[in-house]
């Protein structure tokens, strides 16, 4: 039997300039009186986490900062966390002021604090047992201040396990939070290769939920077979095709100007469309590979990142193969690669499988991302490795629209290494 049926889950939001002051009204309404915020050294340079702690104060919530999130969460960055939490503790609710990293790293705390056992334990398999949590949560409110990752929308937590050299996550709808508070005013400024990079993150969410397998193509399940990815549907499409069009009018103008306020607002409305449709149909192809990639880097440093460490960042990892892997999904759907190509670049013309490929590289081009794998350090020999580690995230590469073979993986990732 085919599945009839999909299902759709979402924070609830509060939007807008201004929106992270009243965090601490959110937090009592909550019932909350003691509460870590999590956050990273750079934002935490910036004075952002410490007003908005000071705010939850005045609300006469206690709030113990931690603000040693790691860039790009390993297994070793959430422990550290995890342990300092436990100790610190106990805590009503769990805050995150960052990026998709600071907010992962809060999912991560907030699971382990209030659930049994370790890591591990919670890892999607193979590389972990992918133990459901038997405890319910504490209300997690996510306050992102990067334009991208959707994580503050989602029930996903992604980090690198170090010893294993892969890029794997964490999996649950318990994970996704209570309340996405989304101020566009905290982006103001931001590098503009973040700016690049966590704008390649919205586009990729966008378009690999819109071209998703359609929910009922899958085999249909029974209740306790769901979950959170089910593949595309009416309801993300949405969210998805609103993302696309919110980035073609303000994509180039955020990274050209990191004070332009109307693109920066966009910009967050984007994410957090992109979020909410992904966050329920799924990713597929171009996040499987941007695993491996960002696992395996050698020693590329990015500009406007921390240099003291190699990486590449999740959303610059995601768009390096996105031309090719959408180039060989055109066949399951060529008439949505082609709306979505006009979507984002509205005088897109023709049809067949590289219009939507040359959309994505010259936005890509245009906005200084790196011209494909090579410029990030990987080469021939590399893409064996690379498809390896692809081949773990099954999870993902099962809502892709058409089944990719180790074969098809190979000629992606070799497309790839140059795009212009």
């Amino acid at each position: 039997m085919s599945e009839t049926i999909f299902t759709y889950a979402a924070p609830a939001l509060k939007f807008g300039s201004g929106s992270s002051a009243e965090v601490g009204h959110d937090l009592a309404g909550f019932g909350a009186r003691r509460v870590i915020l999590v956050t990273d050294p750079g934002l935490a340079a910036t004075g952002h986490p410490q007003r908005i702690a000071e705010q939850v104060r005045a609300s006469g919530i206690e709030v113990v900062v931690f603000d040693q999130a790691h860039v790009e969460p390993t297994d070793e960055s959430l422990q550290l966390a995890i342990d300092f939490a436990r100790d610190a503790g106990p805590f009503d609710a769990v805050v995150a002021v960052g990026g998709g990293s600071s907010i992962d790293t809060a999912k991560a705390v907030n699971l382990l604090t209030t659930n049994p056992g370790e890591l591990m334990d919670y890892i999607n398999a193979p590389v972990g047992k992918a133990l459901a949590p038997v405890n319910r949560l504490l209300p997690l409110v996510a306050v992102p201040t990067t334009t991208g990752s959707g994580s503050e929308s989602t029930t996903i937590c992604v980090l690198d396990v170090l010893s294993l050299h892969v890029k794997t996550g964490i999996s649950h709808p318990a994970l996704r939070p209570t309340l996405a508070v989304v101020d566009p005013q905290l982006t103001l400024g931001q590098p503009s290769m973040v700016t690049a990079a966590s704008g390649m993150d919205i586009l990729c969410h966008a378009l690999e939920s819109y071209t998703a397998k359609w929910y009922a193509d899958f085999d249909a399940k029974r209740p306790e077979q769901r979950v959170p990815y089910c593949g595309a549907n009416p309801i993300a499409d949405l969210w998805s095709e609103r993302a696309m069009g919110l980035l073609a009018g303000s994509f180039r103008a955020a990274v050209a100007d990191g004070t332009d306020q109307l693109a920066r607002e966009q910009m967050a409305m984007a994410a957090t469309f992109a979020g909410l449709g992904f966050g329920n149909a799924g990713v597929h192809i171009p996040h499987a590979n941007a695993y491996p990639i960002a696992g395996r880097v050698r020693d590329y440093r990015p500009a406007g990142y921390p240099q003291d460490e190699a990486m590449v960042p999740h959303g610059m990892a995601v768009s390096l193969t996105a031309p090719e892997a959408f180039r060989f999904t055109y066949e399951a759907a060529p008439e949505r690669h082609l709306a979505a190509a006009r979507l984002l670049d509205p005088a897109a013309t023709g049809t067949g499988p590289d219009v939507l490929p040359d959309v994505i590289s010259t936005l890509m081009r245009d906005i200084g991302l790196p011209s494909g794998l090579a410029e990030v350090g990987y080469g021939d020999g590399d893409v064996d490795d690379l498809v390896g580690g692809a081949l773990q995230q099954q999870r993902l590469l099962a809502t892709a629209p058409r089944e990719a073979t180790p074969d098809d993986l190979a000629a992606v990732f070799r497309g790839s290494m140059e795009h212009w």
